[in-house]
C-alpha cells in the first residue's frame, strides 16, 4: 500500500483544503504519484467527473494539484445541505436521498435514505470510505487525506468516518492545521489534542500553523513551549498568502459585500471597468462559476443582497442554488426580483446559471426539492422547469458565441425552452441569458465574447484582455500552494510521516476524550 497522511484542522476553514492541495502539488513535483481523498464532505460547491460522478469541488481542485483526473473514490460521501437540518446524501457520486442530520450522524430519522443508508447511520458508510481509500493507496504512492471540521468534535466521534475514525482504521498519521490569523492557535492545538482519546492521540504527529503574518522568530518560543506541552513537532509555519483564489468548500471566505477574490490582476485593457454583482441567494452553490470573471483584468465581482447594489452593476449574475424556489422567494422578499425585471426591461445584462437560470423562467413545477408544487418564476425567459427525481450529472461540450465551450451540469430541474435565441442548453432574450452549464466561463474564448456583449449592452468601453488564460492562472495558484509547502514546511519530516506512519512514543495529553 502507498503511504498516507491525514490533514485535520482545529476548525472549519482552518486551511485543510489548501494545505492538502499544497502537499499534493509539492509531492507531484518530486515525482511522487499522489492522490487526494476526503471520506465525507459537506459542501454546495461540487464538480462532475468524466464518469458522471458528483464530488466536492475542493477534491477536484486537489486532484488538479496532484495532476490526476478526479474520480468518485476521492470523495465517496458528499452532503449537500438543503436546510439547517437536512442534506442530500451523494454516495459514490450519485444521490441516494435526503436525510436529517440526526438520521445521518446518529439516531433515527431521515426520509428516502436509499438502500445503502438503511438504519440512517453515518458509521455504516465507514466500510465504503475505507474501501475507497484502500483502492487509492493501492494505486498511488501516497494519498493525502483531508479531514472535516475538527477531529475533536466529541459529540460526533462515535460515528466519525472522516477524521480520527478513518485515521485509526487506516493507521494514518495526522497533522492538525490551525489558522493563527483568527487567534488562539496554541490553545486550539493543545485543546484539540487533549480532547482526543489515547488511541487517537497516538496518531496525532503534530501541527501546521497557517496564515502567519509578521516575524516568525516571535512565534518560535511558543512553538517550543507547545512541543514541551504536547511532545509534538510543528511541521510548518505557512505565511498568509494573498489572492490564492482556489475553490472554496464550506462557504464564502469574504463578507457578502466584499470582493469575490483578493487576487491582484492587471489594469483594464479598455477605458472602463466592468462591474459584476452576484446575488447571494440562499443555499448558493458553485459560486466558483464567477471566479473566471474575477480573473479578468478590469472586471470587479462582488456578492450582493440588496436591490440598490444592482443599480450600478453592468452584469448581474443569479448563481446556482440548492433551493431554487427558496431563492426565488428570497429575491422577491428583498426587492431584488423587481430590480431584475427592471433591468431586463431596460436591456441591461443578467445571467442566470443552473438554479438561477430556472428561476428566471416562467414557471416551476417542483415536487422534489422544495415540494412547493406549481410556482411562478420571474418570467424573464421563455422557459418552464419541472423537477425530476433523478439528477442530471453531465460534462457537456459545445459552441456558443462562435467559440468552443465546455462545462458541467448538476441539477434536478428539467428545462423546457419555449423560445428566445439558443444559448448553450438554455436561451437568451435581449440582454438576459440563462444556462444550466456551470464552469462555462472558464472557456477563455467564450468568456471574452460574452464579456464583449455584456459591455456593449451596458454601454461600457470595456475590452477583454486578449491573453487571459484561466487554466494557466489556476496552475499558477496551485504552484503557489506547492511553494508554500516546499519553502515553509519541514518537508523531510512530512515525507517520513507519509512513508512510515505515526511516530512511536507520542505522549498522552490529559484529560482525553470524555
Amino acid at each position: 500500500m502507498g503511504g498516507g497522511l491525514l490533514i485535520a484542522g482545529t476548525t472549519s476553514d482552518a486551511g485543510k483544503s489548501v494545505v492538502t492541495a499544497g502537499i499534493c502539488r509539492w509531492l507531484v513535483r518530486q515525482g511522487v504519484k499522489v492522490a487526494p481523498f476526503k471520506g465525507q464532505n459537506m459542501s454546495l460547491n461540487s464538480f462532475v467527473t468524466r464518469e458522471g460522478a458528483e464530488i466536492g469541488r475542493a477534491q477536484a481542485m486537489q486532484a488538479q494539484a496532484a495532476r490526476v483526473e478526479p474520480n468518485a473514490l476521492m470523495n465517496p460521501v458528499l452532503l449537500k445541505p438543503g436546510s439547517d437540518r437536512s442534506s442530500q446524501v451523494v454516495l459514490m457520486g450519485k444521490p441516494v436521498g435526503e436525510m436529517s442530520a440526526r438520521g445521518f450522524f446518529g439516531g433515527s430519522g431521515g426520509a428516502s435514505p436509499g438502500k445503502a443508508l438503511r438504519g440512517g447511520r453515518q458509521q455504516a458508510l465507514l466500510g465504503t470510505v475505507l474501501e475507497c481509500l484502500e483502492e487509492l493507496r493501492g494505486t498511488y504512492d501516497a494519498v493525502i487525506c483531508e479531514g472535516a471540521g475538527s477531529p475533536a468534535e466529541i459529540n460526533l466521534r462515535r460515528t466519525d468516518i472522516v477524521n480520527m475514525g478513518i485515521a485509526r482504521a487506516a493507521r494514518l498519521p495526522v497533522v492538525v492545521v490551525g489558522d493563527i490569523d483568527r487567534g488562539g492557535v496554541f490553545a486550539s492545538f493543545f485543546g484539540t489534542t487533549a480532547l482526543l482519546g489515547p488511541e487517537d492521540q497516538a496518531l496525532v504527529a503534530g501541527y501546521i500553523v497557517n496564515k502567519f503574518r509578521g516575524d516568525v522568530t516571535l512565534l518560535e518560543p511558543g512553538i517550543e513551549m507547545l512541543r514541551g506541552l504536547t511532545g509534538r513537532h510543528t511541521y510548518g509555519i505557512l505565511p498568509y498568502a494573498h489572492g490564492l483564489g482556489i475553490d472554496e468548500e464550506d462557504g464564502l471566505r469574504v463578507s457578502l459585500r466584499g470582493a469575490v477574490r483578493e487576487s491582484v490582476v492587471a489594469p483594464p485593457v479598455g477605458e472602463d471597468v466592468l462591474r459584476v454583482a452576484v446575488c447571494a441567494v440562499p443555499l448558493m452553490s458553485n459560486f466558483t462559476d464567477v471566479d473566471a470573471l474575477a480573473a479578468e483584468p478590469g472586471v470587479v465581482v462582488r456578492f450582493v443582497d440588496r436591490p440598490e447594489e444592482l443599480t450600478d452593476a453592468d452584469l448581474v449574475v443569479v448563481p446556482g442554488t440548492r433551493g431554487t424556489v427558496r431563492a426565488l422567494e428570497w429575491l422577491r422578499e428583498r426587492g431584488l426580483a423587481a430590480e431584475l425585471a427592471r433591468r431586463a426591461a431596460e436591456g441591461r445584462p443578467v445571467l442566470g446559471i443552473c438554479g438561477g437560470f430556472q428561476l428566471l423562467g416562467e414557471h416551476i413545477e417542483d415536487e422534489v426539492e422544495s415540494k412547493a408544487g406549481s410556482v411562478a418564476g420571474l418570467g424573464l425567459l421563455p422557459v418552464r422547469v419541472r423537477f425530476a427525481a433523478g439528477k442530471t450529472l453531465a460534462r457537456p461540450v459545445g459552441e456558443a458565441l462562435g467559440e468552443p465551450v465546455e462545462g458541467y451540469e448538476i441539477h434536478h430541474g428539467v428545462a423546457q425552452v419555449l423560445g428566445g435565441e439558443p444559448f448553450l442548453d438554455g436561451c437568451r432574450v435581449g440582454a438576459v441569458w440563462g444556462t444550466h452549464w456551470h464552469g462555462s466561463l472558464e472557456s477563455d474564448g467564450f468568456r471574452r465574447r460574452f464579456l464583449e456583449q455584456v459591455a456593449r449592452a451596458a454601454g461600457r468601453r470595456f475590452v477583454p484582455a486578449p491573453d487571459t488564460s484561466f487554466g494557466a492562472l489556476r496552475e499558477e495558484q496551485l504552484d503557489r500552494l506547492g511553494d508554500l509547502i516546499e519553502e515553509h514546511a519541514d518537508t523531510d519530516a512530512l515525507l517520513r510521516l507519509i512513508e512510515q506512519g505515526p511516530p512511536a512514543g507520542l505522549p498522552f495529553i490529559p484529560p482525553g476524550a470524555p
